[in-house]
């Protein structure tokens, strides 16, 4: 296919009306996967404007806690006198790792993660981040080694979170798991589902991403709403704008438009009607936007076999993160969201019996300084994270945390954590439980190639 037409193509196929709707791929075929009855689900929850990860997992044993306290005064102070939470010691809810004294906490609004961390079901993989190589702060500060592109920004380092490069990436290892997917037959419009937009983490080269919002409508919304407003024959007429009916252009542009209009028209019907025969999942989620995003991938789950999906990579996200300030009050309304909205979940997959086979994880920009601007935090690198299911070895810290102080190895200055854990390690069990070969990974995950451990045993 022409380049032009190819970008041409790809372009469209970023825009909501076109987000089912797999393009022909030249990837080479692999039967890694099986395509049967054999559902597997991963649910991507991105932090948008980057979690403070020292105020999420934080020191519990006493001597790491004091330094962490020393490090933090005028912030734990600002907790006390928040009507929205505290930071005591003594308010924190221990994780208790592999039966050991707890070493870490969560915070109070976080019980939903700490039950489910306690009872096996969770597990937090320690200081995650973009990387190209192993790095330390000697080779930061020296500038020895390479390092990921646009470090400390938010929209680089999203794009870089979910594929790979800068802000401008096309294909995202979410779609590229799909991709996967497809290559072994598993050929199904549903796929990648966003319920929070267009993504580049679910854009493959042969998958595209399924867009609904939070209240299960799909991307053709207009129809939609004609026909919940009592309007038949307006929503007719978008049905036949959209299917182009009549349509006999021989230009080549044209007439791939005209197809994935079609075929996009006939998914949000498919779509439709699969969630409307569906009964959900009685679980009662947040009334807030994570919640309600949950409950609706909960909902396209229960309607997987409507759907014909027996594999489905979906995404959500929550923004509000970036705490330069107010973080006392701005971050735990967030946590707990993020915590009850996954605990919820979870529960969920539960009720339909799929929770084996549902895996949900946490990403996001990036972490945040150990040190304090006054009343919050700067940008970060690496974070601490949360893979939450049924088939998750729980209970368990994976990775490393580094300690509360710094000017250690992996501090690149103001705490601001080096990762020993790159994105695509992190990943890469992920898609192994998935279904992906060692073949599919490279790849999914390119950058994997460049480091000697292949990934924690977080599944």
């Amino acid at each position: 296919m022409p380049q032009n037409r190819r970008r041409f193509l790809n372009t469209l196929l970023s825009l909501p009306l076109a987000s089912a709707i797999p393009t022909v791929t030249t990837l080479t075929s692999t039967r890694s996967l099986a395509a049967d009855d054999d559902y597997r689900a991963l649910v991507c929850v991105f932090l948008f404007g980057g979690m403070d990860c020292h105020d999420t997992v934080i020191p519990y044993d006493e001597p790491a806690w004091d330094m962490y306290a020393q490090l933090r005064a005028p912030l734990l102070q600002q907790y006390q006198a928040s009507a929205n939470a505290n930071r005591d010691r003594e308010d924190l809810l221990p994780l208790n790792s592999q039966g050991a004294e707890p070493s870490y906490a969560l915070p109070r609004e976080m019980s939903g993660l700490q039950s489910l961390f306690n009872q096996g079901q969770a597990a937090i993989v320690g200081n995650v981040g973009p990387l190209i190589t192993p790095v330390d702060s000697s080779i930061f500060s020296n500038d020895k080694g390479a390092l990921p592109k646009r470090l400390f920004s938010h929209n680089d380092q999203q794009s870089t979170w979910m594929a790979f490069a800068p802000e401008g990436a096309q294909l995202g290892w979410g779609g590229a798991f799909s991709d996967a997917s497809i290559r072994a037959g598993i050929n199904s419009d549903f796929l990648s589902v966003s319920i929070a937009g267009n993504t580049v983490f679910l854009n493959g080269e042969a998958a595209n991403p399924f867009q609904l919002d939070a209240s299960g409508v799909p991307a053709i919304e207009l129809i939609e709403i004609a026909r919940r407003q009592g309007a038949p024959e307006l929503s007719s007429a978008l049905e036949a704008h959209f299917a182009a009916q009549g349509d006999t252009s021989e230009n080549l542009f044209a007439r791939d438009f005209v197809n994935i209009s079609r075929r996009a028209l006939a998914s949000n019907e498919t779509m439709s009607r699969a969630l409307a025969d569906t009964t959900p999942p009685s679980q009662n989620f947040p009334q807030d936007r994570l919640g309600g995003q949950l409950a609706q991938v909960a909902n396209t789950i229960a309607a997987r076999q409507q759907l014909g999906a027996s594999r489905q990579v979906f995404f959500v996200a929550l923004g509000g993160f970036d705490t330069h300030d107010n973080q006392a009050t701005d971050l735990p309304p967030l946590q707990q969201s993020v915590s009850d909205s996954i605990a919820a979940f979870f529960e969920a997959t539960v009720e339909m019996g799929v929770a084996q086979q549902v895996t949900t994880f946490t990403a996001a920009d990036f972490g945040r300084t150990l040190t304090i601007n006054g009343d919050g935090t700067d940008h970060g690198w690496g974070a601490h994270h949360f893979v939450v299911g049924g088939a998750v070895n729980g209970g368990r810290i994976y990775g490393s945390i580094p300690p509360p102080t710094l000017g250690h190895a992996q501090d690149a200055g103001n705490g601001r954590l080096i990762p020993t854990t790159s994105v695509e390690q992190y990943a890469a069990p992920l898609g192994r439980w998935f279904g992906l070969s060692e073949n599919d990974l490279a790849l999914a995950l390119p950058g994997l190639a460049g480091f000697s451990a292949q990934g924690p045993a977080i599944i």
